[in-house]
């Protein structure tokens, strides 16, 4: 019985330390898949900040896009008006300019050819 006994003790103990070493395997495992998860979740995190940055800029320059987009139409519109109305006489055009004597060296001839 004592044989028997001893037999039954040193199986358990033999089939008690394989477990203890799957048992730790498998932890192990664990810790290592959870430290892989969080890096992936912080990496994760990171991306999706860069994308909201990244859409709020866009939204931003849609926004100035379309405010310099709506000046430089309103401002073509308003010279055509300009234009319009100095065409039909409604308005009239003044040209303040200068015309330096110096530029014309060549002598001027009167005359029609």
């Amino acid at each position: 019985m004592n044989r028997v006994l001893c037999v039954v003790i040193i199986v358990l103990l033999v089939a008690c330390g394989a477990l203890s070493l799957g048992l730790n395997h498998y932890r192990d495992n664990a810790i290592t898949y959870k430290e892989q998860r969080d890096k992936k979740v912080s990496e994760l995190e990171l991306a999706n900040a860069t994308i909201t940055d990244m859409q709020q800029r866009q939204r931003d320059v849609a926004a100035l896009d379309a405010r310099y987009s709506r000046e430089l139409a309103d401002a073509r519109a308003e010279n055509e008006t300009l234009r319009a109305d100095v065409a039909a006489g409604r308005k009239r055009l003044r040209i303040n300019a200068n015309c330096p004597g110096s530029l014309r060296k060549a002598p001027i001839t009167s005359g029609v050819d």
